[in-house]
């Protein structure tokens, strides 16, 4: 089944594993996370660099090391999460990227514009202490 709005799989990483990070009351592990999500070890690995290069969350290495959050949930918000993986959102005007359109007004009626707006806030406003209730 297509889908119109589609996150890629590594900002869906990204904010699934910070929730459970946040949530963990110790140190959590690539496979740990990786199992608990069903999703591949090495991509987990990759999203979680970049994770604690922006300093998200604390890497510990070693056999016993694993992630710990290095900021408080409620100061993260998930466009920062998503913004790390992914770069800025930018609302475009046109769907295909043109610059040039053979019609006076857009066939999409600005419903990609609006959407990418509606998403972009909804991130901006949601913290991961939000998500640490569902």
């Amino acid at each position: 089944m297509n889908k119109v709005v589609n996150l890629s799989e590594a900002s869906s990483l990204a904010i699934h594993a910070m929730v459970l990070i946040a949530k963990s009351d110790k140190q959590i592990n690539v496979s740990q996370i990786a199992d608990l999500m069903g999703s591949s070890r090495n991509h987990l690995a990759k999203v979680m660099q970049r994770l604690v290069k922006e300093g998200f969350v604390k890497s510990l290495r070693g056999p016993s090391g694993g992630f710990t959050m290095q900021q408080k949930p409620e100061d993260i918000t998930l466009l920062q999460i998503f913004e790390c993986i992914e770069g800025p959102i930018q609302p475009t005007g046109c769907p295909l990227d043109r610059q040039v359109c053979p019609f006076d007004k857009c066939l999409m009626g600005g419903i990609v514009t609006d959407t990418t707006i509606q998403i972009r806030e909804y991130f901006q406003s949601h913290t991961l202490a939000d998500m640490l209730q569902h």
